[in-house]
């Protein structure tokens, strides 16, 4: 039987990718629909990813597939053939390809059965996520941008926001989607005779936001087909204007890619401007935040002072001090900052 998972280590496969000489693309796709025995359709899938040399996180639950994956660029032809064969449903399925790609984006095959694979905290049984608002294309989606009846709404976590998004999009404060959808709806209370825009990285979340909208009695409701990622690549391949400002943050060690040249975030320990995502070097933290690079020579890639000096102790010394330690969201958020002496008081009044 063949194997279904992977079992060398991280460090081995990290290095193994590094040293690739082969081309890849960075690829993400999804598609909602129904998945009668989700482990079997994991299991058969796995095996053929691996037979392609494809690396990348895929989600499968009764209510379809989401995938962010890298694969060979000799096999994207082959990776859609694929997935042609694989289910009717997936035949002719937008592939969203990475507009900033060194290939370098994953380096081991992760897939995984769960419940949803967008985890929406939707407990109404009623409603139906196949009944979504209306997909826009690249020109359609400037055209809604200056239409004054039309709110662009951001269903991406409030990190991704801050370092890009949509010219006067609103943004919902959150960490999670599922805290988002219900945001939303209240949010937007007054603007329902308006037309309400959904969009995302990739399509995913926004597919479903729509879907809610509608369900919770919005009538005008759309979201931009294939997300920020194929309306960018649209929109340089018509010559359109791209009216999307700042980064796209992506979900893999990439952390982002660039769709214009403003850099509209700022550092959170010093404020300059700096829209660069990395996780604080201390194995006992973590934490996703924006450091430039003058704060990462003197941090030494950490959030601060405090974690710079953790993680040079001792192994046991480090472990000792870890016990006990209460670990929340590993994401620097400004609502519930961390008083230190690397992200503080200071930083967070110039980022304002």
């Amino acid at each position: 039987m063949p194997v279904l998972h992977n079992r060398i280590s991280n460090k081995e496969l990290k290095e193994r990718m590094l040293a690739e000489t082969e081309p890849r693309t960075t690829i993400s796709f999804y598609k909602y629909f129904t998945i009668s025995e989700p482990q079997a359709f994991r299991d058969n899938l796995y095996v053929k990813f691996a037979e392609l040399s494809v690396f990348g996180r895929v989600y499968i639950a009764k209510e379809g597939i989401n995938a962010q994956i890298s694969v060979p660029s000799k096999n994207v032809d082959a990776l859609r053939t694929l997935l042609d064969e694989t289910d009717p449903a997936l035949r002719n399925l937008r592939l969203n390809i990475a507009l900033e790609d060194d290939g370098k984006s994953f380096w081991v095959l992760r897939m995984k059965v769960r419940d949803l694979i967008v985890a929406d905290g939707i407990e109404d049984e009623t409603f139906n996520p196949s009944k979504t608002g209306d997909y826009l294309k690249a020109e359609q989606v400037n055209q809604m941008l200056d239409d004054p009846d039309t709110v662009f709404v951001d269903m991406r976590n409030h990190y991704e926001y801050e370092v890009g998004h949509f010219e006067n999009a609103i943004e919902v404060p959150s960490d999670t989607f599922r805290e988002q959808l219900p945001m939303a709806v209240d949010m937007l209370q007054d603007s329902k005779d308006k037309n309400i825009v959904m969009y995302c990285t990739g399509g995913i979340r926004c597919e479903k936001a729509s879907a809610y909208m509608l369900h919770n009695g919005f009538e005008k409701v759309y979201h931009v087909e294939g997300g920020i990622i194929e309306y960018a690549r649209k929109a340089k391949e018509q010559g359109l204007p791209v009216r999307f400002v700042g980064k796209n943050f992506v979900f893999d060690e990439r952390m982002g890619e660039r769709i214009s040249d403003d850099v509209i975030a700022h550092c959170h320990q010093c404020g300059n401007e700096c829209d660069s995502h990395t996780n604080c070097k201390n194995d006992g933290c973590h934490l996703l935040f924006i450091q430039c690079p003058a704060c990462a020579e003197r941090f030494e890639g950490c959030c601060s002072d405090t974690c710079r000096e953790e993680m040079k102790l001792p192994e046991d010394e480090q472990r000792a001090r870890r016990a006990g330690r209460e670990n929340g969201a590993k994401i620097f958020n400004k609502s519930r900052y961390r008083l230190n002496d690397g992200l503080n008081m200071t930083s967070l009044q110039a980022i304002k």
